[in-house]
Parts: C-alpha cells; structure tokens; sequence
C-alpha cells in the first residue's frame, strides 16, 4: 500500500510537467484514481463492489496511459514525458500487487481444518479429563483460549473488518 502511494504520488507530481491539456485531464484522473483505489480497499475482496472498484482503476489507467501517449507524441524527445510514464507505469504494476495482496487470504479449507482440529483436540482433552473425575475448570479454561485463538486468526484474515482493523495512514 505504501509503495503504491508514493507511485501515485510520484506520478502525480510528474504529471504536473506535463504540457496542457494533458496535465489537467492526467491530475484529475489521478484525484479519481486514488479514490478508487481507496474504494477498493474499503470492499470485501471477490466481491461484486470489489470487481467494480477494480474494473473503474483498470479503466482510469488506460484513460491516464492514453494522456501519456498524447504527451509523448507531442513532444517525442521531452524528459518530462518519459518520467511521468515511467512513474505511470509503476503505479500500474503497484497496483496489480495490492490487489492480489488484498485477495492473500487463508483458503477456507484451512479455517474448517482448524476448527475441526480445535474441536477434536478440545474433546479428546474433555474425554481424558472426565475419565480422570477432574478438570472442568481446565476444559473450560483450554476452549476459551482455542476459540479467542481461532476468533483472532479469522479477524486477522479479514483487514476490513471484524473487530481488528488494520490502521488507514494518514
């Protein structure tokens, strides 16, 4: 996220040199960007609003690589140019990691594994307990330790919600 921010920011900085109308139409689309970007963020990966988010970023940077083209066509031999495409196109690639970061979660196998585990564990512990005449207060104690372990590893695969959050930089 933070690399991607500083592309965004780099190239909007760039875009700046740019000769008019270029510059304008390429710093408003970045404003836009960066919202959908955000927006993007804020949804539940796989998700209908998520797809959408991500279908408005891919379309915003075609509109932004076309103002690029325009800028090199008008002046082929401009440093200008040539950097604020170089920046364009890392904000690009930067993008494709943070959506596939966004979409790294644990596979639901997993999760399912886990609480099975758990539930095994805690019942083969119970059945031991209960055969030596004792430990109730250990059973009881082991599940409400093994279900906050599980609770955080689910919120924890979620950033967007749940109870743990991952902080927004400001």
């Amino acid at each position: 996220m933070v690399a991607e921010a500083n592309a965004i920011g780099t190239t909007y900085l760039r875009a700046q040199t740019l000769p008019e109308p270029v510059r304008s139409r390429s710093l408003d689309l970045l404003v836009r960007y960066t919202r959908s970007a955000v927006s993007l963020s804020e949804t539940v990966p796989g998700s209908s609003d998520a797809r959408d988010a991500e279908a408005a970023e891919g379309r915003i940077q075609r509109r932004l690589w076309g103002l690029a083209g325009e800028a090199l066509d008008t002046a082929p031999m401009a440093s200008a140019p040539r950097l604020y495409v170089e920046t364009l196109n890392e904000m690009i690639d930067q993008q494709t990691v943070r959506v596939a970061a966004l979409s790294n979660r644990i596979p639901n196998a997993v999760l399912i594994l886990e609480v099975l585990g758990s539930a095994l564990a805690l019942g083969l512990l119970a059945t031991y307990l209960a055969l030596l005449g004792r430990g109730m207060l250990a059973v009881s104690l082991a599940a409400l330790l093994v279900g906050f372990l599980l609770l955080v590893t689910f919120d924890l695969d979620r950033p967007t919600r749940g109870m743990i959050r991952i902080p927004t930089p400001r």
